[in-house]
């Protein structure tokens, strides 16, 4: 009694489900329900997406250049400046000191180089003297009223007075040198002595303050960048540093345009251009340490110039820019959804092969009717043919859907151009993406939607 009921109770489920698949295929005769749009004439913009942060265009850190307290701090971070404002100021006893003692070493030199200088003039004349006297003994000797000894005397006297001219000459050099050095060292030390005391270097906005006023600040070396006191930034130019994939960097180009949109001002764009292209790949902190095999992205920067000034802007803000890569006017355009690949059979002359949808079995129920339909016939290659990946869309003619492959230019936000293969007027199929993904060439479909836009 038990089993008859077992057997009852599958017969009605096998009922049920021939009922079940006589409907759904009845369905399917009906055409399948799909969304459509005929083609139309688009203004179409390729747009480069990316994002980043807003910095200025010309930024100086102010640093150290000698040791000491910070005695006056007249900034905030955040205060705005004016070319040449007072900023802060280093305690300048030290670098005072040595003003003061190479200014006394310039004296002292230039007082020794006047003192030789009449030293050289003293010599001259002696020697001028000296000269005079042998050309005496020289006329007294030619006439025999002097002795020899008295005529070598005064050549020897006249030698020695040149050399002494000679030596107060090359001590002249000398002196001239020294004073040279001390002034040098004097020009050093002023140098230094304006280094204590720091001023706008032109007008902006200090962005970051490292100091406080009472700390010693520390001055850099080659392996410590030492002590970056202020930094000021002119926000009067600001820029917008992006970093591009390395699939979209062939399509930027310097002077395109681009929109600027910054998180925290929303509901508004910046218009601006690009005017820097980085050459090489931005490094990652820390690849070259991590020898890995998986592939990470690849970005290069690129700097987008904001055209207009933002007041309320601050470096180091989130944005995204929208660069326009490419602008087409009046062309074929299609729906990017509607875009699906098919693998199509070509034959040697490069026709297309059409391929319809296999039928299936009616009225065939349980394990043999999956079978059935998985063991669907597959076309076997005849000599000359090949299959090959082919993108398209389905368009809708007298009622079939029809597949036809298009060629491709740039891509908008919503539409892709068409090159070839559409014309406007053409009622494309654009969804349910599960039918169109599903369709085949020639099957029935009807339409759930008005004409598109």
């Amino acid at each position: 009694m038990l089993r008859k009921k077992w057997v009852w109770a599958v017969l009605v489920l096998v009922v049920i489900g021939g009922i079940a698949a006589f409907w759904f295929n009845q369905r399917r005769d009906q055409g399948i329900t799909v969304t459509a749009e005929n083609i139309q004439l688009r203004d179409l913009e390729a747009i480069v997406s990316a994002s980043g942060k807003i910095e200025p265009q010309k930024t100086v850190n102010i640093s150290a250049q000698s040791m000491g307290r910070v005695t006056r701090l007249a900034v905030n971070e955040g205060d705005r400046v004016k070319s040449g404002q007072f900023l802060l100021q280093i305690d300048a006893v030290v670098a005072e000191a040595a003003v003061r003692r190479d200014e006394a070493a310039v004296a002292g030199a230039r007082t020794a180089l006047e003192q030789s200088r009449v030293s050289l003039q003293s010599a001259r004349a002696n020697l001028e003297l000296g000269r005079q006297s042998l050309k005496r003994q020289q006329e007294l000797n030619q006439s025999g009223l002097t002795t020899r000894e008295s005529l070598e005397r005064a050549q020897a006297d006249v030698e020695i007075r040149e050399s002494d001219l000679h030596a107060r000459e090359q001590e002249i050099k000398n002196r001239e040198t020294q004073l040279n050095q001390q002034e040098a060292g004097l020009q050093s030390s002023r140098h230094s002595l304006s280094q204590v005391r720091f001023e706008a270097p032109f007008d902006g906005i200090v962005t970051r303050r490292n100091i406080e006023e009472g700390e010693n600040v520390v001055v850099g070396t080659m392996n410590n960048a030492g002590t970056v006191l202020l930094t000021v930034a002119d926000m009067s130019v600001i820029e917008a540093e992006i970093e591009v994939d390395e699939t979209d960097i062939p399509f930027v180009q310097l002077g395109q345009i681009a929109k600027i949109t910054i998180d925290a001002i929303p509901d508004k764009s910046f218009p601006g251009r690009v005017t820097e292209i980085g050459n090489s790949p931005i490094q990652q902190a820390g690849a070259p340490a991590l020898q890995t095999t998986a592939r990470t992205a690849t970005n290069f920067k690129v700097t987008v110039t904001i055209d207009e000034q933002i007041p309320e802007v601050r470096p180091g803000f989130t944005c995204t820019a929208e660069i326009t890569t490419a602008t087409r006017g009046h062309v074929v355009a299609v729906p990017i959804q509607a875009l699906t690949v098919r693998e199509l059979l070509y034959e040697a002359n490069g026709s297309v092969v059409p391929e319809f949808r296999p039928p299936k079995p009616r009225f065939q129920f349980g394990p043999s009717a999956s079978a059935a339909v998985a063991a669907a016939p597959t076309t076997e290659l005849q000599p000359g043919q090949k299959r090959e990946e082919t993108e398209g869309v389905f368009l809708i003619r007298d009622g079939k859907a029809t597949f036809v492959s298009v060629k491709l230019g740039i891509a908008g936000e919503r539409y892709l151009e068409v090159l070839g293969g559409l014309r406007e007027g053409d009622r494309v199929i654009t969804g349910p993406f599960e039918s169109v993904r599903g369709l085949y060439e020639g099957d029935t479909v009807k339409t759930g939607q008005r004409p598109g836009r």
